[in-house]
């Protein structure tokens, strides 16, 4: 036998059947040579277990001899280690792309069985807007890539093409005269990475088919602060166009929804869907079963009480109080006539989220601490806000009076001024004194005392 080399193979005489050159050199490394004229290299060697194993290497052409010699050189070397590397490409060829894992994902997802947040199962939107991100992102940059093989570099490059927007496009979407705008950018790349994130864990703990996270550690844009919120003029602005819209019947529940959202500062979707057994008159408050952040209980003031008493005449008529063409349905026109009512506004700039921004940020105007604000927004901060939302419902409720009454006259037109409670202690004594006179004068047991909001005068 001959060392195998290119001018062997190439004088190498074609025959009726298939048939073998050794290389004299290199023991388990040879060639075949097809009757089609055809010639590949392979390597020949037994695993740990004793099986014969014959593993192409590739053909005569498209590799030389010394390259594929190599290759023989390193599979061999391999199996000295204990390796099997026919079984190891095989392996690699059957392994799960990322597409394939997507969609594995986006079928437990549509199933809920995807936790979110505090271990429930992921809402409705955040499915839509998931899969959204799946489909128009992560599968077109990264989807041929088998899942054991994904590295750091392989997701900043993906987050990088959203940022930049590789992905940008404006497709129909199924729906009638429907579209969907794909942006891109740094929001939408974090967002992606972190998502990324989220289904490369179920690869590794519940797939078992990684053992580390190649997304994790990755360092992604910083989302863009918004500080964007009402000033007191722009309130004022604001009631007057709410006013004047008001008095087109097309338009008068979208304005009586905005209006609640600048007195209460909740979520778009929290206002569009409200129910009427959502509203606890006696409690001053909305107890919302399924919100951003599961069941929440919100304290309202009471000219949010008085705005949605306005309504009663609907109760009965829709579980909603904003219903939809259907009685059983919500108001679906809320975005497009928001963008109508706005659109050639002084306030064209303002969304929904600017309203609640607005709130929080009125209340902090108004004195109230971080954790007030939290449990008037709805936030999650785990168990401390849960007790204090039960055990402080008064200092709350005054809270929400105070913001709310606040916003009310601001957008009614009237020029307020904030007086601030005094912090000195003797100023302090004066004001409790005169409170606990009144509180004598009118008979009042005081058993316990709250902060008392600041005070505003017109």
């Amino acid at each position: 036998m001959p060392k195998l080399t290119k001018t062997l193979l190439d004088k190498a005489e074609l025959r009726d059947r298939q048939y073998t050159i050794w290389c004299s050199e290199l023991k388990g490394f040879g060639a075949f040579v097809m009757p089609s004229g055809v010639r590949t290299y392979f390597v020949d060697y037994r695993n740990t277990n004793d099986v014969r194993r014959r593993m192409k290497l590739g053909r005569h052409g498209t590799i030389t001899a010394e390259q594929a010699r190599t290759l023989a050189i390193k599979a061999l070397a391999s199996v000295a280690h204990g390796n099997d590397p026919l079984m190891e490409r095989r392996e690699a060829r059957k392994a799960m792309s990322v597409k394939e894992l997507c969609e594995c994902y986006i079928t437990e997802l549509e199933n809920d069985r995807v936790l979110g947040k505090r271990g429930r199962p992921k809402k409705a939107s955040t499915r839509y807007t998931d899969i959204g991100r799946i489909r128009q992102h992560i599968i077109p940059l990264i989807g041929a890539r088998p899942v054991n093989q994904l590295t750091k570099a392989d997701v900043t490059a993906m987050m990088k093409d959203i940022m930049s927007g590789r992905t940008r496009r404006n497709v129909k979407t199924g729906k009638l005269r429907g579209r969907s705008i794909v942006k891109g950018g740094p929001g939408t790349a974090n967002r992606t990475v972190g998502l990324l994130g989220g289904i490369l864990t179920y690869a590794k703990d519940e797939l078992g088919i990684i053992t580390a996270n190649p997304a994790h550690g990755i360092r992604k844009p910083k989302d863009a602060v918004r500080t964007r919120r009402l000033s007191e003029e722009e309130y004022r602005k604001l009631g007057s166009m709410l006013r004047t819209t008001g008095e087109d019947e097309t338009y008068k529940s979208t304005v009586e929804m905005i209006r609640l959202l600048a007195l209460t500062g909740c979520r778009r979707g929290e206002i569009i869907g409200l129910k009427w057994s959502e509203v606890d008159d006696a409690g001053s408050c909305l107890r919302l079963e399924d919100s951003k952040e599961g069941q929440s209980v919100r304290p309202v003031g009471l000219a949010v009480l008085e705005a949605i008493d306005e309504r009663r005449i609907l109760e009965g008529y829709s579980p909603y109080i904003f219903p939809g063409r259907e009685i059983d349905t919500p108001c679906g026109s809320f975005p497009n006539h928001w963008n109508k009512i706005f659109r050639e506004s002084d306030l064209s700039n303002v969304t929904p989220h600017v309203l609640r921004h607005s709130f929080a940020s009125m209340a902090n105007d108004l004195g109230f601490t971080e954790i007030t604000i939290a449990a008037l927004l709805g936030h999650a901060s785990g168990s401390i806000t849960s007790r204090y939302i039960h055990t402080l419902d008064a200092a709350l409720v005054v809270a929400a009076d105070t913001v709310a009454g606040y916003i009310h006259a601001l957008m009614d037109g009237s020029k307020l001024v904030l007086h601030s409670y005094p912090l000195d202690r003797k100023s302090r004594k004066a004001a409790l004194t005169r409170f606990l006179e009144t509180a004598a004068e009118a008979g009042t047991v005081v058993d316990d005392l709250v902060d008392r909001p600041m005070q505003f005068g017109t």
